[in-house]
């Protein structure tokens, strides 16, 4: 079968199961786009910028377990995909980016939108390849998607000449992929899972931290048994969350810098740590040289460079994180650790009773909208979320019962995340709630994607923590810089008018006693829906951990203390 490489592109991404595209055409993607008429079965959503799109095959792949794929055209359209790349890149996540480029006579000679793409993405990329040949376009595109999914999942860019996509070769996909060099997959050492369980066995406060990896490698079932079977606390990296159910007697929360409490000083009080598909990334484990000092460290981990990078283990085990649980579970014996979960349920108790929601609080305050979202969804929905304060309150007050809930930016922190990755997810699950929890500054980063929104009638629901500020920043400022809120203030536009002038259905809510009824509304509503939650400006997340300290070293909470109007928290 002879085909044009533009229509070898879409024949590959057919191959590969691919239904839906992010993107947006230009000059030297442009035989792409026409060839795609001929590929009703590929359905292309029309990005407002090409960040957007990234974001959204991003959140796709997540949401899907599959890879998402982006598209973009040469120049400042491909270098407009490093961020979400990169974003990819950090939190592992399998996605596959197609961008056009000038005809390989023009390669070199800074002809119009040349950029040398594949120099720019090789930092933050899995790999990616420059396509001049039409001949080694299917081999490629192959390439490309197992390189993507297998081993540690994380984004492949093909960049592909214009005139390569204009010629013409015998169609012929492989149905393998050689590549000596790229070993995914590692086999288990035997002799480490026994040295692993022994250690597991003799331990008196184990606790197991668990990490993206595990929802990566499919492995939620053989986390729960392992610690149902050896009755060990579990507490979750902010990319873990979902990984076990979080009303599970056993499950802590989210661990690190804004962790809570009673899971930072157990880690600090373990004597065993297991380490379950997380990469020691310094918001988990603050000051290195003394975290988790009282325990002997195993790691379950995919990627050996991760293996040593930052904490170095007793013990490793190298391998797919569900044959090594699994391996685990033949070999770890029932146990029953009462006076450790005791002891971490009483810090529990310490910290539960300076939470800011036990406040008898007339003001409108983020962590309530969190917790009220959680009951006004009943926990059945998927929430994307930009990076702030907002981020991590939602971590600390929606309650995470399954994995793939949470879609965030956790490595690289990217502002103006959600909106596009909420978009990503509501195409890969059109039946599922799916809300889009932004900061003020964040959702300004990409609120183009609103028209994306509208044009593809998607009903995803938008939650903005306005507090006039970039919060986290200001947080910080606050702290650590005497208050000096240097560049963090913002003008805000009227985001009600704004969603309006988009068609979007939307309110804003400034008391504590509209909340529920927004979110009852915005739920209901068989469309997209905005609200503007105007909250208290100067909120802080606690606890923290502050930059260079040990990870027990909190900034807790304040004290809640009796008034004379009430019960308020010390702030």
């Amino acid at each position: 079968m002879k085909l044009t490489g533009a229509q070898i592109i879409w024949e590959a991404l057919l191959r590969e199961g691919v239904d839906v595209v992010f993107g947006m055409p230009g000059g030297a993607i442009l035989p792409a786009y026409d060839a795609l008429a001929q590929y009703p079965q590929i359905h292309h959503v029309l990005v407002r910028h090409e960040q957007g799109a990234a974001h959204m095959a991003d959140g796709y792949a997540r949401v899907a377990d599959k890879v998402g794929v982006c598209i973009a055209t040469s120049g400042p359209a491909a270098t407009n995909l490093v961020t979400g790349l990169a974003t990819a890149m950090m939190d592992s996540v399998p996605v596959v980016a197609i961008t056009g480029q000038v005809p390989t006579s023009l390669l070199g000679n800074d002809a119009f939108q040349e950029t040398d793409v594949t120099g720019v993405t090789q930092p933050v990329t899995k790999h990616n390849y420059l396509v001049t040949d039409v001949n080694d376009l299917a081999q490629v595109m192959r390439e490309a998607f197992y390189i993507a999914r297998e081993g540690r999942p994380g984004p492949v860019l093909v960049d592909i000449c214009k005139d390569v996509q204009i010629a013409s070769t015998d169609f012929v996909y492989p149905d393998e992929v050689s590549l000596p060099g790229y070993n995914p997959w590692h086999g288990l050492d035997m002799d480490a899972v026994e040295e692993a369980a022994a250690l597991i066995n003799k331990a008196r406060r184990p606790l197991i931290i668990a990490g993206h990896g595990v929802m990566m490698g499919r492995a939620v079932n053989e986390l729960r048994e392992l610690v149902e079977k050896a009755e060990i606390p579990v507490t979750n990296t902010l990319l873990g969350l979902g990984s076990i159910p979080e009303t599970h007697p056993l499950a802590l929360g989210m661990c690190g810098m804004h962790g809570e409490a009673h899971t930072n000083l157990a880690i600090q009080e373990c004597d065993v740590l297991i380490a379950v598909g997380m990469r020691f990334d310094d918001r988990v484990t603050g000051k290195l040289d003394e975290f988790a000092p009282k325990a002997k460290i195993i790691h379950l981990e995919l990627d050996p460079a991760e293996v040593g990078k930052n904490v170095k283990p007793d013990v490793a085990l190298i391998g797919d994180c569900k044959e090594s649980l699994q391996a685990l579970l033949s070999k770890v014996e029932p146990a029953r650790h009462l006076e450790w979960i005791q002891q971490i349920n009483e810090w529990r108790s310490e910290g539960e009773e300076r939470d800011i929601l036990r406040a008898e609080l007339d003001e409108l305050i983020p962590p309530y909208v969190m917790r009220q979202l959680w009951h006004s969804t009943k926990g059945e929905c998927i929430v994307a979320t930009d990076v702030g304060q907002h981020q991590m309150w939602e971590a600390q007050y929606f309650i995470h019962e399954r994995p793939r809930q949470l879609l965030t930016s956790g490595g690289l922190g990217t502002m103006g995340y959600a909106l596009p990755a909420a978009i990503g997810a509501q195409m890969a699950a059109p039946d599922s709630l799916v809300w889009a929890v932004v900061g003020d500054g964040g959702f300004q980063m990409t609120i183009q994607e609103m028209a994306t929104v509208m044009q593809e009638n998607l009903p995803i629901k938008i939650a903005i923590i306005n507090n006039g500020f970039l919060g986290m920043v200001r947080q910080w400022q606050q702290l650590f810089y005497e208050k000096r809120y240097t560049g963090t203030p913002m003008l805000n536009p009227d985001f009600v008018k704004l969603a309006d002038a988009y068609g979007m259905a939307a309110r804003t809510v400034k008391r504590k006693d509209e909340v529920a009824d927004a979110l009852a509304e915005a739920n209901a509503y068989d469309g997209p829906f905005l609200i503007d939650f105007q909250v208290e400006e100067e909120v802080n997340v606690y606890p923290m951990v502050a930059p260079g300290a040990a990870v027990g070293d909190l900034i807790r909470r304040p004290q809640i203390v009796q008034g004379p109007s009430g019960v308020k928290p010390a702030w």
